[in-house]
């Protein structure tokens, strides 16, 4: 089981979110919506955790096959249900950018097996209704 504490910590919003070992992140809203913008929006952590999810999938992929990854970024982006409550992520897009001396085609092979079976944030989000598009990237060169 995975124990969470939530407290708020900056002004009617902020929250600060700890795990049983000790990590801590904000959690607030922006100041147009009351709160003081000082920490991630909800709905932003789940494409912050699509985004540690894949990425840990990938770096293990690629380290059993042998590949020299010298950088991973991802970008995540998204667009929510309009004029719904709840407002669930509709469209997810994600730039995967690997750089080193990494075959592209296994880059993009351990990219899909990452969202299409091993991620479980990306099989929640999909649960809930998302279509997760993504672009894979090798040394600034597009893969697919």
């Amino acid at each position: 089981m995975a124990l969470i504490h939530a407290a708020l910590t900056d002004g009617d919003y902020g929250m600060d979110i700890t795990d049983a070992d000790g990590h801590t992140i904000r959690l607030d809203i922006p100041v147009a919506q009351g709160g003081l913008g000082s920490g991630l929006r909800p709905m932003q952590t789940l494409l912050a955790a699509l985004a540690g999810c894949s990425s840990v999938d990938i770096v293990m992929i690629l380290k059993k096959q042998k590949q020299d990854l010298q950088g991973l970024e991802i970008e995540v982006d998204g667009e929510r249900e309009e004029g719904k409550e709840p407002a669930l992520w509709r469209t997810i897009d994600v730039n995967f950018k690997l750089s080193g001396d990494v075959d592209p085609q296994k880059a993009e092979r351990a990219v899909e097996l990452s969202m299409q079976k091993y991620c479980s944030v990306a099989e929640t989000l999909r649960k809930a209704g998302a279509e997760i598009r993504y672009v894979v990237f090798v040394n600034n060169i597009p893969v697919n």
